[in-house]
């Protein structure tokens, strides 16, 4: 087994993230089909792509690159033949100005005998970098057209036969029509490559705006011709099933779409009547293939170790909160990857099932057939569960039913929408549950926020400014942190912006996390009605550090901003 194997799969038992049963499996299929280790868990759903990339990289010492967030230039894509980048899974992206290096995104950066012919072909000094079949194969576009020519001229020529048909007479057949269509798979494929968690089409007074969220932040993606908006508003609505004689009341739907690369993707959509037409919201829902290590998501050792003591317990309840996108399913799922033994019985209700988990009996709410978050909880508890996952607690019913099981036997994790972990319990007395029972199911509640991490590649530091030392002492003051062992750090780290960022300075996110075990003296608070900032007191005492602690933590550790952590958290 060559070293770099030999590291990745070291670094994947150490992660705790692939069972050594999984490891051993891989290793005898991997030899028999001359593959890696690391490719057969890719293979079977095990590993990611880019979790196999982040850990290829840190084994060989090579940088990654992700084409999707670069503006390429087809001038220098095209100084390699197509077939070549295609059969050796290389793609040039960046020309040295003076003319000396050039550099190059590769499936295997190891394949010295493809770098030896580059550099005699291209007569410069090799740099590879590498990078994930994904990014390759949005590189490998530009061979046929720079990026949003085709997706502009598309828009172009639809905009005239709207303006030619004579407005909305035909809007329904015109939405139908499969260059209407193409024009929204162009803005879906555009999102898909940037990483986009929610695509938005905004009318304004002139233009339809269209915005991805990327990494957390909205950013501007073009305008449209206004005439184009009814048209492709109506797509969508037919797509996820919506009524399109409806325009002055919300409406909400899904549908699933398959990309070029054959990925299957759900798409859920939100439509509201504005002051200018119709705004669409369609988040973008990709199946995430497998649960991702607690350290993967940024909670450290200490609180991992709170977490493993207190999700095998056998009864309780475990939350997770915290805003719409920010991670609250992903750690759930994370959590049942953790419980899922062939000895337990575990039943979701979700919304939606983001993926398919093994030996995990998982019902997709569908409230047209009358299955909500509450009915299915009520048929999950005649199910025999050992295990229960509630997508999420909207509801006193809810409440009710979730309270019960796991004072009766069952261990139930769901998601919760509050600010931080104190506030979970004022939220669930609010919305009609007995602070007795809240006090005695509650095992742990972990708030959390993604915020953006820096780019590794571009990563540089500088001295704590002094107004900033003052803002980060005045935040722990207002939070009633400023007792807490945590000092503002003397040096700050940021990105500059570079090829492998797309500029931006950030590549990815992480969370910044709260985690509230439940004591006896918390639970004496909660039944006694206490506020969420006498509880967060006590919770402090008992040593959690507080989601703006760990976030000055993360930046301590050159991982995100102080900016960024301020963005989430700010009092």
């Amino acid at each position: 087994m060559p070293l770099a194997e030999k590291k990745l799969t070291a670094l994947l038992l150490a992660s705790r993230l692939v069972k050594e049963e999984d490891i051993r499996s891989a290793a005898d299929e991997a030899e028999r089909l001359g593959e890696t280790v690391p490719q057969v868990l890719v293979g079977r759903g095990l590993l990611t792509d880019d979790y196999f990339a982040q850990l290829f990289s840190g084994a060989v010492k090579v940088p990654i690159v992700d084409l999707k967030r670069l503006t390429l230039s087809r001038e220098i894509i095209t100084r390699i033949p197509e077939e070549f980048a295609k059969s050796h899974g290389v793609v040039v992206f960046e020309d040295d100005p003076a003319g000396h290096i050039v550099k190059v995104a590769m499936l295997d950066p190891l394949d010295y005998e493809t770098i030896e012919f580059l550099r005699v072909k291209l007569d410069r000094w090799v740099e590879p970098y590498l990078t994930t079949p994904e990014s390759l194969q949005h590189g490998v576009r530009l061979y046929d057209e720079e990026i949003g020519r085709e997706f502009s001229e598309l828009i172009a020529e639809n905009v005239k036969k709207v303006l030619g048909s004579g407005g909305e007479t035909d809007i329904t057949k015109l939405a139908e029509a499969v260059p209407v269509a193409r024009i929204l798979e162009g803005i879906l494929e555009h999102a898909v490559a940037l990483g986009a968690s929610d695509a938005h089409f905004e009318p304004l007074r002139d233009a339809l705006l269209v915005r991805f969220r990327i990494d957390g932040i909205l950013r501007e993606i073009t305008k449209l011709h206004k005439t184009i908006s009814p048209i492709l508003v109506a797509r969508v609505k037919i797509l996820a099933g919506l009524r399109l004689d409806e325009h002055h009341a919300p409406q909400d739907g899904r549908f699933r779409y398959e990309t070029a690369s054959a990925t299957e993707i759900d798409i859920r959509v939100s439509v509201m009547p504005t002051m200018h037409g119709e705004k669409v919201e369609m988040r973008v829902l990709r199946s995430a293939g497998r649960a991702l290590a607690l350290t993967e998501l940024g909670i450290d050792a200490k609180n991992i170790a709170i977490i493993e003591e207190e999700i095998h317990k056998p009864h309780g309840m475990i939350l997770a909160t915290g805003p719409t996108g920010h991670g609250k399913t992903t750690t759930l799922y994370s959590l049942l990857h953790m419980l899922n033994t062939p000895q337990v019985n575990i039943v979701t209700v979700e919304d939606p099932i983001e993926y398919e988990i093994a030996r995990v009996n998982q019902t997709q709410v569908n409230v047209k057939a009358g299955v909500t978050f509450a009915t299915g909880l009520r048929a999950i508890v005649r199910q025999n569960p050992d295990i229960i996952l509630v997508g999420e607690i909207r509801d006193s019913d809810t409440v009710e039913i979730a309270i019960h099981a796991a004072l009766t036997g069952q261990l139930v994790l769901s998601t919760l929408h509050t600010n931080d972990a104190p506030s979970t319990f004022p939220r669930l007395i609010d919305m009609g549950a007995q602070p007795f029972l809240v006090a005695s199911t509650i095992n742990i509640t972990i708030a959390q926020r993604l915020v953006r991490r820096i780019c590794r590649n571009c990563i540089v530091s500088y001295e704590t400014p002094e107004e900033v030392k003052r803002l980060i002492a005045a935040q722990l003051k207002l939070r009633g942190d400023d007792g807490a062992p945590v000092k503002p750090p003397i040096r700050l780290f940021r990105g500059q912006g570079c090829a492998v960022c797309g500029q931006a300075g950030f590549s990815g996110q992480i969370g910044i996390f709260e985690i509230l075990r439940v004591s006896d003296t918390i639970r004496t608070l909660v039944t006694r009605l206490a506020t969420a900032s006498e509880i967060r007191t006590q919770a402090i005492k008992e040593g959690m550090v507080t989601m703006f602690q760990d976030g000055i933590q993360k930046v301590e550790q050159g991982v995100t901003t102080i900016e960024e952590v301020l963005r989430v958290t700010r009092e």
